[in-house]
């Protein structure tokens, strides 16, 4: 039984290990890559997984273990997408299962290749905080303002949208709601960013501002846009409400992936609070409607 656990966990981590290895090496050629210190990180790193991958595969003698496709693309799109961090960030959030893995099978591990594999298991705790320490960009360092801007308007526009469509019973107008308090609330949003980075953030303010406001008013205009397109209230708040999901999805897996933090969880209370407040604003707008006889639409 315990051979078979230890080819198990080698086969697994050969697997891994040759999928860091292409990932990092082709992110190295890349060309966006333009810092020649990031390159030199790659390359090293690239040159220490397949270290390991060969470790493992003295334990699975004869078998093919070829890197994936598709994660290898899917690292790279992201790079492309969201820079070297978030990648490297999408690439070792499994590392503690890894270092877990490795200590479960530490006993099973002949004497003689001991030392080698204590290395290794150094390397999978202490590369990851290096590579993170020297690739750290602005890009990460403003991220909670745009987050901060993307999740405040999915919550606050779609709930507008809801509330105007129960008042107005007209899509345009309702849409029309949504973009007018979205480029208000995207400028009282860039100003209290302003004044929180103000505050001792290691950046610039005017920068996290201007991340906070775009990121606020761009989601405002996404989520506007289905009513603009339809005058069936019923698919413009429902295609709206599709739109909003996906967002916050977004916005919970680029958090997850960067904070090592549990993807289901924020998606699930974000959603909640959206959807929540959409419906609580609907019900408050046709009571408004009802009430004051509002015949606008």
């Amino acid at each position: 039984m315990s051979s078979e656990t230890l080819q198990k966990v080698a086969r697994e981590s050969c697997q891994d290990e040759i999928n860091d290895y292409e990932v990092y090496k082709r992110l190295s050629r890349l060309g966006v890559e333009r810092n020649p210190e990031f390159r030199q990180i790659l390359l090293s790193l690239s040159e220490m997984e397949h270290g390991h991958y060969e470790f493992w595969m003295k334990y699975v003698p004869g078998e093919k273990i070829r890197a994936s496709k598709l994660r290898v693309y899917l690292t790279v799109f992201l790079r492309i997408l969201f820079g070297t961090t978030f990648a490297s960030s999408f690439l070792e959030r499994n590392e503690s299962r890894v270092i877990r893995q490795y200590k479960s099978v530490a006993h099973m591990i002949p004497e003689a290749d001991r030392p080698r594999f204590d290395r290794m298991l150094e390397d999978e705790i202490v590369h990851e905080k290096e590579f993170e320490k020297k690739t750290e960009g602005s890009a990460v360092r403003y991220i909670s303002f745009v987050v901060l801007g993307l999740a405040d308007a999915v919550v606050e526009i779609a709930g507008i949208h809801a509330g105007s469509l129960g008042i107005y019973d007209s899509t345009r107008l309702a849409g029309l709601a949504g973009v007018v308090a979205g480029a208000a609330a995207s400028l009282a949003m860039s100003s209290a960013a302003y004044a929180q980075a103000k505050q001792g953030f290691e950046g610039s303010a005017s920068r996290s501002a201007a991340y906070t406001g775009v990121s606020y008013f761009a989601t405002a205009l996404i989520l506007a846009s289905p009513y603009f397109l339809t005058d069936v209230m019923v698919w413009a708040l429902g295609t709206s409400l599709v739109f909003a999901v996906l967002l916050i999805a977004f916005i919970s897996f680029y958090s997850s992936v960067l904070s090592r933090k549990p993807f289901t969880r924020d998606f699930v209370e974000l959603t909640g609070i959206t959807l929540g407040a959409t419906v609580a604003l609907y019900v408050l707008g046709t009571v408004i409607h009802i009430l004051f006889h509002v015949s606008v639409g």
